[in-house]
């Protein structure tokens, strides 16, 4: 388990890595971040999903040092990324070079999750149509397309969202699933009822808004790695 650092353009960014035991090579997971940046909490998903066989990545969005207020207001520092998704998928996938080039990482055989803010990244990631990336799952994520797909979607996409979730209402679902068919992607979206925003983040306490679920988060992850296991 390490930080290490990376590059996009002349810009330095900081990922953790977690990694199995044993030579490798292994499928890789990116763990892309919600709107604070990448912390402590995506570095325990990285060592979750280590202990599952995977080369697991918590990637960084905003550069090294940058991160924001776990209880604040971040959108000074998501918003920007937001507003040029074509930055955005660039940083992305610089992320994703870094990772194909570690010694110990199939980089045949790689995959981005991502929650909230992550989430649109994990997308995002799936539009640029790499195909060195087999699936793409978002939690609890925003789904406006930006970009749009640069061809057919070769990841096989998962949505995992609360059906409640203020953030992405319900006809937000029906346009990812319009925009994802006509991508040509494999694509599923459960909707979790009663479940709203945040769902997966054991922090969540914003009543009507972002609320901790432990059966969707429960829910949520064997959906998530299930599809891992199919596509890795």
């Amino acid at each position: 388990m390490t930080l290490f650092s990376y590059f996009d353009g002349t810009d330095e960014l900081e990922a953790y890595l977690a990694l199995p035991a044993g030579d490798g090579p292994f499928p890789c997971v990116l763990i892309a971040p919600n709107w604070v940046g990448q912390t402590a909490w995506d570095n325990a998903v990285a060592d979750k999903l280590a202990a599952l066989g995977y080369a697991a990545m918590a990637i960084d969005v905003y550069g090294k040092g940058r991160r924001g207020d776990p209880a604040g207001d971040n959108s000074g520092l998501m918003g920007p990324w937001v507003g040029d998704r074509a930055a955005l998928r660039q940083r992305l996938l610089a992320a994703v070079d870094a990772a194909a080039a570690l010694g110990k990482v199939d980089a045949n055989r790689m995959a981005i999750i991502g929650y909230c803010f992550g989430g649109l990244c994990a997308l995002d990631v799936a539009r640029a149509c790499d195909p060195r990336v087999k699936a793409a799952v978002s939690f609890h994520g925003i789904y406006n397309p930006g970009l749009g797909a640069s061809g057919p979607i070769t990841a096989k996409v998962m949505a995992l969202h609360g059906w409640e979730d203020p953030y992405t209402p319900p006809q937000d679902h029906h346009a990812l699933a319009a925009e994802m068919t006509a991508a040509g992607a494999d694509w599923q979206i459960h909707a979790y009822g009663g479940t709203y925003h945040s769902f997966t983040n054991e922090h969540a306490n914003a009543p009507g808004t972002a609320m901790y679920n432990p059966a969707a988060d429960k829910r949520s992850w064997a959906a998530m790695t299930g599809l891992l296991a199919e596509t890795l």
